[in-house]
């Protein structure tokens, strides 16, 4: 199959994207407006950045006529923003925050999910989550004329990993048992783990 990216409708494209490229991490972003309002949605146009300075990235796709959603609103707003991470434990309520409330409406309040400060911005975090990452706003690129997407690169500033899970600066990818996201409304668990120990390259072999 052989597919011209310029005969393509915007859902053909968006369907061929998220379904040839997974499993993708999930970023459960909460951010909140200058009034204080604290927004919480899942992301899966997620990764890391940069190691140092430790930067990830969020691309938040644009509402129809260039609207900016609420968590890039927020962060452009504020400066700062938390990537609470997905798990087994916590993935349906992460589901519910997917959901398209009303800007002034808190996901927070409404599902009453329970906050706890951060250390180095005022953002809070997720307490159902066991990794956070406080980040402050690095930088801000539109993407697509006319804009169609905020990537959003932040500076991590401060982590909190659970214990339960973390040994000798390493985490525990099974005690983790982070969640994917696929295609359509499928998530996906870790599964079966192999190693593949990355090669030395010898001239000789070559």
């Amino acid at each position: 199959m052989e597919l011209r990216i310029s005969e393509l409708e915007r859902q053909e494209k968006y369907k061929l994207l998220i379904g040839g490229i997974i499993p993708r991490p999930i970023a459960w972003v909460t951010s909140h407006n200058p009034a204080g309002v604290v927004n919480a949605a899942p992301f899966s146009y997620f990764n890391v950045a940069c190691i140092d300075p430790m930067m990830i990235s969020i691309a938040v796709s644009r509402k129809p006529g260039q609207v900016m959603k609420d968590t890039a609103r927020n962060i452009s707003e504020t400066k700062e923003f938390v990537v609470n991470t997905v798990d087994v434990h916590n993935v349906a309520l992460v589901n519910e925050t997917s959901a398209d409330f009303p800007a002034d409406q808190s996901e927070v309040e409404a599902l009453g999910l329970d906050l706890t400060p951060s250390q180095a911005i005022k953002v809070p975090r997720l307490a159902l989550s066991r990794i956070h990452f406080e980040c402050k706003l690095h930088q801000i690129v539109t993407l697509g004329e006319p804009a169609a997407s905020d990537l959003i690169i932040g500076e991590v500033v401060h982590v909190h990993i659970d214990d339960s899970m973390y040994f000798n600066g390493k985490i525990d990818a099974e005690k983790f048992a982070p969640v994917s996201r696929l295609a359509g409304h499928t998530y996906a668990t870790l599964g079966e783990l192999f190693d593949h120990p990355r090669p030395v390259y010898d001239p000789k072999k070559y």
